[in-house]
């Protein structure tokens, strides 16, 4: 491995003291004119509002206080300061789903333990993103049986991390890869991405009606005594 070593800073022949003097200068108010606009042309970045806003998404993510089984002890250690997701602003986990974007889906889910993680998700707001942490969650692993749900067949995945279980590096490293996706071209709903435009659990339109009316539908028409139900 070959170590190159370069000089800090952009200033008069790459020294950092000349970019300290010359913020020295700007703040005093002694540079002006062709230095002055140089000095801010070098600093100065445009963007748009939804890049702007994409970046944010994709440094500070809060991950939901989430844990399923022996994938949540490694998603833990993925905070200690060996690992220190910190650096980049993922450490805040959130107690509440109000308040987190992002579920880590850490270990095996079974059919009755599937409503509960889908109603958490669902109370997470929008724009949200979800992991399937280990071999399990995604593809059921070691665990190929009945009582065993795949994490993709009833909410959507946006990250699956192979392992059983994944290390912390194998975390962190996915945790990236959809910090990229996220700031490359996000959206504002998992519908819009997936095509589930329709699979609302609750439509507004029907909460509008009577209960009779949305029911409607389910109630069988009564028939008379001694008729026959299959006619």
């Amino acid at each position: 491995m070959e170590i190159t070593r370069q000089q800090l800073g952009r200033g008069d022949g790459g020294a950092f003291r000349a970019r300290q003097l010359n913020a020295r200068r700007m703040l005093s108010g002694e540079l002006e004119n062709d230095d002055l606009d140089t000095y801010v042309e070098e600093r100065l970045m445009t963007t748009t509002l939804e890049k702007a806003a994409n970046w944010a998404r994709g440094n500070a993510f809060m991950p939901a206080t989430f844990g399923l089984a022996c994938c949540a002890i490694e998603m833990m250690a993925a905070v200690n300061s060996r690992m220190d997701i910190a650096r980049f602003g993922f450490e805040a986990f959130r107690a509440s789903p109000r308040q987190a974007d992002l579920m880590i889906i850490s270990g095996r889910v079974s059919i009755k333990m599937a409503p509960v993680v889908r109603r958490i998700y669902d109370q997470m707001l929008e724009p949200k993103w979800a992991i399937a942490m280990g071999a399990c969650s995604s593809s059921m692993g070691v665990f190929n049986n009945y009582a065993i749900v795949p994490a993709d067949k009833f909410l959507p995945v946006d990250m699956h991390i192979p392992g059983c279980p994944p290390r912390p590096e194998a975390l962190v490293y996915g945790i990236l890869k959809l910090r990229a996706m996220v700031m490359a071209k996000p959206d504002e709903g998992w519908r819009s991405r997936y095509g589930g435009k329709g699979t609302e659990e609750f439509d507004p339109k029907v909460l509008e009606e009577s209960i009779e009316a949305v029911n409607a539908g389910n109630i069988p028409a009564a028939t008379g005594r001694g008729s026959d139900p299959g006619a």
